[in-house]
């Protein structure tokens, strides 16, 4: 029987529930899940008064595979279990030396490697015992798309709501750092007074230095409309206010829309909000709004074109190609592109 596959969310139900496994191979691209599930168990599974003897933490560049065996075989102390967990794995060598540990585990310790920028081979055959035994959670990039949808459930998490543009003001200024979303989300909520949890376009400016009118979000709405005059307000505001947003911020945004433009060009119901949101697989259909207006203004053909000089710029921004055009033109010049 195939072990049965693991979403952040099933482990942190697990995990609340007490319900623990004998290791937790945590790894991936996205760093934000892994130390959800790692700093959790650090600060919950044990009690306070039974970490000293029971719960170890260490770093990948400080031990090696040998030791972090060593430390799983040893029995607790005056507790039912003990935790070790091991940060950055993905700089310790010989993780093969797993393969005989796991032949017979100690249950009562709970063996969790934080592996990040990475996987391990899941051809491995520790990899293959440790998906039999326990968690093996793959932590991948979110899709920019879904940011929106993360910030707003943070937000309600955290006892509070977001405006709708606000929520999109975040996405597109930071992108898919989940953990700097998060971070710069908390700096939000933390002057919200108690009777009025709202987080308002405002606030994201006031707290996190977007402009509420210079920003990706309005760029993108100028853009869908064609408004000329709009666009080039917004870019020759960004090119003298530098700090407030750039070139590099804009980018991932706008590549991200037309992209899934191209694919909403191609639905079965490309003029309805319910077919494009189907084809782009979102769950809501107000989100695909954007999308069915834009279908008018930019055919596949100039959609395609379009995303093509997005990666130019991007490619020039770095410098290839490009030894002097300076970040704000290089904004100006793509939005003349895309608008004419």
């Amino acid at each position: 029987m195939a072990a049965a596959k693991h979403t952040y969310d099933s482990i942190m139900r697990d995990l609340a529930a007490r319900k623990y496994y004998p290791i937790y191979i945590l790894m991936g691209d996205e760093p934000y899940y892994i130390d959800k599930v790692s700093d959790y168990i650090e600060n919950n599974v044990m009690a306070p008064e039974e970490r000293d003897f029971n719960q170890t933490v260490v770093y990948g560049l400080d031990t090696n595979a040998a030791q972090v065996i060593d430390m799983a075989k040893r029995f607790p102390m005056m507790a039912e279990r003990q935790v070790v967990i091991v940060k950055e794995a993905q700089n310790v060598k010989s993780w093969d030396r797993l393969d005989a540990y796991l032949e017979k585990p100690l249950m009562s310790t709970i063996l969790v490697l934080c592996y990040k920028q990475g996987t391990i081979d899941a051809r491995k055959k520790f990899m293959t015992k440790a998906a039999a035994l326990g968690v093996v959670f793959k932590s991948e990039k979110m899709k920019d798309y879904l940011v929106p949808t993360f910030i707003d459930n943070y937000v309600k998490e955290k006892g509070a709501t977001i405006e709708a543009k606000a929520k999109q003001m975040v996405a597109d200024f930071i992108g898919n750092d989940l953990a700097r979303v998060a971070s710069e989300i908390d700096k939000t909520l933390i002057s919200l007074p108690e009777d009025n949890r709202v987080v308002t376009c405002e606030l994201v400016e006031q707290k996190i230095g977007i402009s509420k009118e210079y920003n990706a979000f309005e760029l993108k709405n100028a853009l869908i409309e064609r408004d000329v005059v709009k666009a080039n307000r917004i870019v020759n505001y960004i090119d003298k206010n530098p700090k407030t947003a750039s070139l590099y911020s804009f980018l991932p945004a706008l590549f991200t829309f037309f992209q899934n433009l191209m694919v909403a060009h191609y639905a079965k119901d490309k003029n309805s909000e319910r077919g494009v949101a189907m084809a782009l697989g979102m769950k809501s259909e107000w989100a695909a709004k954007d999308y069915v207006k834009a279908i008018k203004t930019y055919n596949a053909v100039k959609t395609m074109q379009i995303i093509h000089e997005i990666r130019e710029t991007d490619a020039k921004s770095k410098g290839v190609g490009n030894p002097s055009t300076s970040p704000g033109d290089l904004l100006k010049q793509l939005v003349y592109f895309i608008l004419h």
